[in-house]
């Protein structure tokens, strides 16, 4: 037994006298991702008018479109190793053995790559910016017209739900119509300041977070920013297929952080914002009112209590919206932001982890076949039910594995 525990030791001295390579391996995954995202640009999009760069688009599009095992296994292939990477990175987190300042580095790495990645699994980001595009161009109202009204439009031939009038809160076409503005209405610049909006927002979401557990937490800053930040669920949703509920989310947490510090009109202002952009995060306004509250009243805050009664109005905004279409990966975000501040707790971190897992792999059936008929729907819903099997056995495991190692430990301990 000795013998291991001093091999284990050993392994691990090796393992973090190596952490240069593996940040080096980490980037070079993140750029060969990033790449990978360019497989699926649609076939109808032209991308650029460059005779270079559009025919290396076209040998991307040929894997993606064209040889559609291989697209698959490649990805399969990256969620498998940034999860090792993940695991690693809070591995080292909870050994002390990476500071807040390392963390960064590897926070501004990620954003910065993948702010130039194709939005690869998912087409909300061009529903965005013809929201915006209805009013800078056409001077109409989102609100009453929708994108078909706009049949000559030449971004008609690659979006998707072109049938809907626009779903969210007033505040996002603030924060977006100036975008439009900027771009001139030509797609590729308008596309990449977007995609900068949500990359801004992703880092400003782990720079209040960050904030947060330094407040009420300091030993967990590391920890929490990393298992926020480099959690492959956000890093896809947020950053490459660039969903608006990361901006919602980086006033959600921004309004968190004044509440905690009392500054109750800030928090307030702030939540309204975020409700504006998507109205999910009007859930957290009856826990902030009761914490106003108590606050006044010079009350002791659990706020254990507090972040697990956030999780579950959150958790509930996601299974409503889930009800009324279908559950999307990107709806988890919602979630995991509340998940973060109690991250420490394996039966908390065990779920979101494996279901974050589970969530990116129902990206799979699409990639293999190309389309979202039967049998992919099925497909999917198995591999929900297997993610929450898989999230109950494993926690049920984890217990009765600690539940026995506590028991060696005293035994040890009396012994001795």
């Amino acid at each position: 037994m000795k013998l291991k525990e001093t091999r284990f030791r050993e392994n691990m001295k090796k393992l973090f006298s190596s952490q240069k390579a593996i940040y080096i391996s980490f980037v070079v995954s993140l750029i060969a991702f990033f790449l990978y995202s360019f497989t699926q640009i649609d076939l109808s999009l032209t991308f650029s008018r460059i005779e270079f760069l559009r025919n290396l688009v076209k040998s991307f599009q040929y894997i993606g479109y064209f040889n559609r095992p291989l697209s698959a296994g490649i990805y399969i292939f990256f969620l498998i190793i940034f999860h090792l990477f993940y695991f690693f990175f809070l591995y080292l987190a909870s050994r002390k053995k990476i500071n807040i300042k390392k963390a960064w580095i590897l926070f501004f790495t990620t954003a910065a790559v993948l702010v130039f990645s194709y939005n690869a699994f998912s087409y909300d980001l061009f529903n965005y910016i013809f929201d915006a595009k209805i009013i800078t161009h056409y001077q109409q109202n989102p609100y009453i017209h929708k994108a078909l009204d706009f049949p000559g439009d030449p971004m008609l031939s690659f979006m998707r739900w072109t049938h809907r009038v626009y779903p969210y809160g007033p505040v996002w076409l603030v924060l977006t119509v100036p975008l439009s503005f900027i771009g001139m209405n030509f797609f590729l610049p308008t596309f990449f300041l977007f995609k900068l909006l949500m990359a801004a927002c992703y880092l400003g979401t782990v720079c209040f977070i960050g904030k947060i557990l330094r407040k009420i937490s300091p030993d967990k800053e590391v920890w929490g920013t990393i298992f926020f930040a480099l959690n492959p669920l956000i890093i896809i949703e947020s950053l490459v297929s660039a969903h608006l509920d990361i901006v919602m989310i980086f006033f959600a947490v921004w309004s968190l952080y004044q509440l905690i510090n009392k500054k109750y009109i800030g928090a307030l202002v702030l939540l309204a914002i975020s409700i504006g952009i998507k109205f999910a995060t009007a859930a957290l306004l009856p826990i902030f009112m009761v914490i106003i509250f108590l606050q006044l009243k010079n009350k002791k805050i659990n706020w254990n209590i507090v972040f697990f009664s956030l999780l579950i109005l959150m958790l509930g905004t996601a299974i409503y919206a889930s009800r009324l279409s279908n559950f999307q990966p990107w709806y988890l975000l919602e979630a995991l932001f509340i998940v973060v501040f109690l991250s420490d707790r394996y039966a908390v971190f065990i779920p979101s982890v494996i279901i974050s897992f589970f969530a990116l792999l129902t990206y799979v059936p699409f990639l293999y076949l190309g389309n979202w008929d039967p049998p992919v729907p099925q497909i999917l819903s198995n591999i929900y039910m297997l993610s929450y099997l898989v999230s109950i056995f494993t926690v049920i495991g984890y217990y009765f594995y600690d539940r026995q190692f506590k028991t060696k430990i005293s035994r040890c301990k009396t012994k001795v």
